[in-house]
């Protein structure tokens, strides 16, 4: 096996790719995974033997990030992002930020003939309406996410296919626990009780979706309900006042360009008008947000307030430890609530060297249960994947995480 510019696959390629990953030096976001890696040997072409400086239970599922050329990484280095260089079923052409990435079919791809269709293009395409009429008249063959309220439109339309598929995905609004007045737990557990989660679901998800009841998806291993904080306008004034706040105070909320995203802010801006805080939405392009958050120095640095936004995991440490173990503040990682909590560090920490399933549940139930106390987010939704696409397009699937599957696309 040969990756798209020729570079042989192998064990070598490996262990500079896993050395690369864990090395902390080199202020990568895969590191939270790869940190556990004392070392990696080549025992022969086709085989690698990875030590590990303590056991670390999620291991199989982490150390499956896409192996990437030598080659490129030498020649390309920090640009490594924008020219990547893997062995799957296509290669990368081009990417124009803002507009569209293009990928071919692979010639030399060990499992011929498995794709069959020989370009693909992506388009990020953040109005509905937009998306959604690309779709009617065949300019897009497939798009997601399909807006929930043109679910019905869709349906019946001729030469369109509505799919719809369950979710690993949380969508929540993630607080910054190092601001004022979000350092004091009962602001955050006010504002809970001042969003109104079915009435989410209901507008802004057209009734697609489940409350959110933990800290993740009732599909992911060691899940174990919380419940829901009760939507109560007189509950939340009382926190605030508590709190200092009773007269409410004034913040902002970031996310990103999609008119679903816009749409989800602005009901979080309504519902806790209803209590006195007044929220500025302020939108931004992916990338802009992307560096805004985790580009700082330091979480000292960090300007968000809050964040509307959702995460998908495929197993609880992606869930748990990645976004509220106190070791993943920006830029390390994904805790953006800058959440901490010496019983849940802990707890997280043994249950990643623990191999018990037993004793993970165990553990991993203290976590649930002390985040959805803290109330670090304002927990929202479990997500249900739409999709459309053309009638006549097979081999194309969005999975539970919101990946798209094209390895067998293909037109009939």
């Amino acid at each position: 096996m040969k990756f798209h510019d020729g570079t042989p696959f192998n064990a070598e390629a490996v262990k500079i790719n896993f050395d690369r990953m864990s090395n902390k030096d080199n202020n990568l976001r895969a590191y939270r995974n790869y940190k556990y890696i004392k070392s990696t040997e080549v025992v022969d072409e086709h085989t690698v033997k990875v030590t590990l400086n303590q056991p670390f239970s999620a291991m199989i599922n982490k150390f499956t990030t896409g192996i990437i050329s030598p080659a490129a990484l030498e020649k390309y280095g920090k640009d490594i992002t924008k020219n990547p260089v893997g062995t799957g079923p296509y290669k990368f052409v081009e990417w124009v930020q803002g507009d569209h990435l293009t990928v071919e079919l692979n010639p030399d791809h060990w499992n011929k003939g498995a794709a069959k269709v020989g370009k693909i293009v992506y388009k990020p395409v953040p109005e509905n309406g937009s998306r959604v009429a690309m779709l009617k008249t065949g300019e897009a063959d497939v798009i997601y996410p399909l807006p929930e309220q043109q679910v019905e439109t869709l349906n019946g339309e001729e030469g369109v296919k509505v799919e719809r598929t369950p979710s690993t995905i949380t969508r929540y609004v993630s607080i910054n626990m190092l601001k004022k007045p979000f350092d004091d737990p009962r602001v955050r557990q006010a504002i809970n009780h001042a969003v109104d989660k079915d009435a989410f679901i209901k507008v802004v998800k057209s009734g697609y979706g489940t409350q959110l009841e933990s800290v993740m998806s009732p599909t992911i291993a060691h899940y174990a309900k919380q419940g829901a904080y009760e939507y109560n306008i007189d509950k939340a004034k009382q926190l605030l006042k508590e709190a200092g706040y009773e007269n409410g105070f004034t913040t902002d909320i970031w996310g990103n360009t999609n008119s679903d995203t816009m749409k989800g802010m602005q009901f979080i801006q309504q519902q806790l008008q209803k209590v006195g805080i007044t929220v500025e939405v302020k939108s931004m392009e992916e990338a802009t947000l992307s560096d805004e958050i985790y580009g700082i120095k330091s979480p000292e640095e960090a300007k968000m307030n809050m964040w509307y936004v959702s995460w998908s995991s495929a197993d609880p440490d992606n869930a748990m430890r990645s976004l509220f173990s106190s070791e993943n503040f920006p830029p390390a990682g994904a805790n953006t609530a800058f959440y901490k909590n010496d019983l849940v560090d802990q707890s997280i920490k043994e249950a990643t060297q623990s191999s018990d399933q037993d004793k993970q549940k165990q553990l991993y139930g203290v976590v649930q249960e002390n985040v959805f106390k803290d109330a670090p987010w304002i927990f929202l939704a479990v997500d249900e994947i739409l999709y459309g696409k053309r009638a006549n397009v097979n081999g194309v699937y969005i999975t539970p995480s919101g990946g798209i599957y094209v390895r067998e696309a293909a037109f009939q």
